[in-house]
């Protein structure tokens, strides 16, 4: 009997022994807004099947509340009706200033001081995958929370240039596929859906099928009827995650070529269009302002007319400075004031190219914010019409 007991307590021992050990020691209990009972450390290992579904941005984090911008009519209003431009820069690519020790919310404050009430961040398709979504998440979660805290709104712009149609394109940094471009903005749109501090979405920075300059269709065949149509798929997906969304969208010739609209716009409602008007874009034999302001009419600024337009890239370069290249030159002065005076004109938005000391052409000439020529004049357009608003 007494060798019976023994063997019944060493059983009973054995098995506490055997469910202790099958207890994750790492195991925490699983909160309401987890999925397939993940535990922390199961976030970061090898259990791909743990892995959680992606996640909103909460905007609680917000510093400050900021008016949701919407399209109306022919431009953007605020939620309490009232006209709104954006007026700004673009900064370099978020890995590029990572990577160089210059991402920080100084950067931010630095382009309020310059009186800006938007920031544009370009985003390369290599960069993307580079450093991966969840990296990337982080850097735009930084990049809201600061420009919030300014009182800034961002572009979110895929930098790509080339033909999307065909995959082709000019450098490796913009290589991309339809695919991964529609990924990119479903999960764009479905992180920042309630973050009004994101305005607008720049479907694809600068379609062209010329590969620098060697001729029309040495990217690819492309048409604007297959543009358009690819570019309604887009909006299509976005809308689907974020109702409030402004899609930007651009024509060929490097963003510069919006003739078609006129007898085939985008058939999507509340959308906008990109135009990147660098000076030797037109090129009028007689280079006079009316001249100019003619080709400009006719090219581009006759759809400020119906629909909200935004110069997500303009700016100039003398032939001697720093990183001149065609089509930014501009040696006698005159393409800055009269770019602005027309675009007031016709009330297009704009984000100068660009707030960084090596990508040309530079508003900045080094990192203690030294203005350069561009920089000095579209700071003072800037400060200008923030004090008149």
């Amino acid at each position: 009997m007494k060798l019976y007991l023994k063997l019944f307590a060493a059983f009973l021992l054995c098995s506490q022994l055997i469910a202790c050990s099958a207890t994750p020691k790492t195991a925490t209990p699983q909160k309401p807004e987890q999925n397939h009972g993940f535990t922390n450390t199961q976030q970061s290992a090898d259990e791909w099947w743990n892995i959680p579904y992606p996640q909103s941005f909460d905007a609680k984090k917000l510093e400050r509340k900021q008016s949701l911008i919407k399209v109306q009519g022919k431009g953007f209003v605020t939620e309490d009706g009232n006209a709104f431009i954006f007026r700004g820069v673009n900064i370099a690519d978020p890995g590029k200033l990572y990577q160089q020790g210059r991402w920080n919310k100084a950067l931010f404050e630095e382009v309020h001081r310059w009186g800006a009430n938007t920031i544009r961040l370009p985003i390369h398709p290599l960069s993307w995958r580079k450093y991966g979504k969840d990296w990337f998440f982080e850097r735009i979660d930084e990049a809201v929370l600061w420009a919030n805290s300014q009182g800034l709104y961002l572009i979110i712009d895929w930098h790509s240039i080339g033909n999307l149609e065909a995959e082709m394109y000019q450098h490796v940094m913009y290589e991309t596929t339809q695919h991964e471009t529609a990924d990119f903005w479903r999960k764009i749109a479905l992180r920042y859906r309630t973050v009004p501090t994101i305005a607008v979405y720049e479907i694809f920075n600068e379609p062209t099928h010329n590969y620098i300059g060697t001729g029309d269709f040495s990217l690819g065949k492309a048409s604007w009827e297959s543009w358009r149509n690819l570019l309604e798929d887009y909006i299509d997906l976005i809308r689907l995650y974020n109702k409030n969304a402004i899609p930007l969208v651009a024509g060929y010739n490097w963003a510069y070529d919006l003739s078609p609209v006129a007898t085939a716009p985008v058939r999507r409602d509340n959308i906008a269009y990109a135009i990147h008007p660098y000076p030797q874009k037109a090129k009028p034999q007689d280079p006079t302002k009316a001249n100019f302001f003619a080709m400009w009419e006719k090219t581009w600024g006759y759809v400020a007319d119906k629909y909200p337009l935004i110069a997500t890239e303009l700016g100039w370069a003398k032939e001697t400075d720093y990183g001149a290249h065609v089509p930014v030159i501009n040696n006698d002065g005159t393409y800055g004031p009269n770019i602005v005076e027309y675009m007031a004109r016709k009330g297009v938005s704009y984000t100068v190219w660009v707030f960084d000391p090596e990508w040309s052409p530079v508003m900045i000439k080094d990192w203690n914010f030294t203005p350069s020529e561009q920089g000095e004049f579209f700071k003072k357009e800037m400060l200008k019409a923030r004090k008149n608003k």
